[in-house]
């Protein structure tokens, strides 16, 4: 009997695309995940989400978001496609080069009858005009067919934020819950000295350089200069930055790593999920924990950790820092990014002076 011989690369593609659904099976109990698509045959969808596994770096969540969308777009093409031949069967490969404009504005009408909001959509083509790009690098297409293509506007939201003194109550309350759980009154499952100290280091450093939770997990020993005061920061894209971290936050990971056992070095993980492994602390479990600090704070425990992100940002900007440093810090690529920050701060005082000025 013969046997079919399955190139070396289209294993590596299957085998990334294999992992990236069991990291969303690791992560579906996250806020916002949903269930995950079925098996992705096409090849070319398999070749992209390798690619950002591998060579890319993407997160685990950027990888499950494009799985979903791509794995989406493919599905209701072949079902268009089996429609327009009227055949019952499965739908011949999907010729990409050949999906014209009309075709993406067909599948907008789709996702708007199927009442998705604004944001979704746009995450939708965001995956798609990344793949395409993949494709004409490839020479699989010739142009971006959805260049310019009108899409919902996104609705202007402002960024949620802690101020000052909920960030300071917040940044307690790993150890008010650690005492109040002695007194057997406090919410969730009792926590350890050690975990307590790990989670005020994290909630200090998340703070301190305003990391996105996936920068923070991916932290490493060798990444934090104790002398200078500088943290290297990998993030989206393989992008490295140096963040500034304060003094308290040095001296509560100085005082976590004094609790465990063995501290680590090198290049293990500066956060542990475990006190007795080496294996880093994950988003999912960084979520979860902040949400009963965030009741213990009297907070709204649906509140995400990039709210402390959001919440370093805006006191940054309120103390006088400026925009492009802000940016720099924050690792954003474009500076309009940055710049729905200084919206806040001027709704802020906006308020202020409404409530202050007699001839307001």
């Amino acid at each position: 009997m013969n046997r079919k011989v399955v190139p070396q690369a289209s294993r590596r593609c299957i085998s990334a695309v294999k992992k990236i659904n069991r990291d969303i099976d690791t992560h579906r109990g996250d806020a916002g995940a949903t269930t995950a698509p079925s098996e992705i045959r096409d090849q070319w969808i398999q070749k992209f989400l390798a690619h950002l596994a591998t060579d890319r770096g993407a997160s685990v969540y950027t990888q499950r978001n494009y799985s979903q969308a791509l794995s989406e777009f493919a599905r209701w093409q072949s079902q268009s496609l089996k429609a327009e031949v009227q055949s019952p069967k499965s739908a011949p490969p999907i010729a990409w080069g050949k999906i014209s404009r009309d075709d993406f504005r067909a599948f907008v009408r789709f996702l708007g009858r199927n009442s998705l909001s604004r944001a979704a959509v746009q995450l939708r083509f965001s995956a798609l005009r990344t793949f395409y790009k993949f494709l004409i690098r490839h020479g699989v297409v010739e142009s971006l067919p959805i260049k310019n293509l009108s899409l919902p506007k996104l609705e202007k939201r402002l960024p949620r934020f802690l101020t000052k003194q909920q960030m300071e109550d917040l940044l307690i309350a790993p150890a008010k819950l650690l005492e109040s759980q002695k007194l057997k009154n406090g919410p969730g499952r009792p926590i350890s000295a050690e975990v307590c100290a790990r989670d005020i280091a994290v909630l200090e450093t998340i703070y301190s350089c305003g990391l996105r939770i996936s920068e923070l997990c991916g932290l490493r020993v060798e990444d934090i200069d104790f002398n200078e005061q500088i943290v290297r920061v990998r993030g989206k894209g393989k992008k490295e930055r140096l963040v500034p971290v304060g003094s308290p936050a040095l001296a509560a990971i100085q005082n976590y790593w004094s609790a465990l056992l063995e501290p680590p070095l090198g290049v293990q993980p500066v956060f542990r999920a475990d006190t007795h492994k080496a294996a880093p602390l994950s988003p999912l479990q960084l979520s979860r924990r902040l949400k009963n600090y965030l009741i213990v704070a009297g907070l709204d425990p649906s509140l995400t950790p990039h709210k402390l992100r959001h919440s370093y940002a805006t006191h940054l900007l309120d103390a006088g820092a400026d925009l492009r440093s802000v940016q720099e810090l924050l690792g954003h690529a474009h500076l309009i990014t940055t710049q729905v920050y200084t919206h806040v701060t001027t709704e802020r005082l906006k308020k202020a002076y409404d409530a202050a000025h007699p001839r307001a």
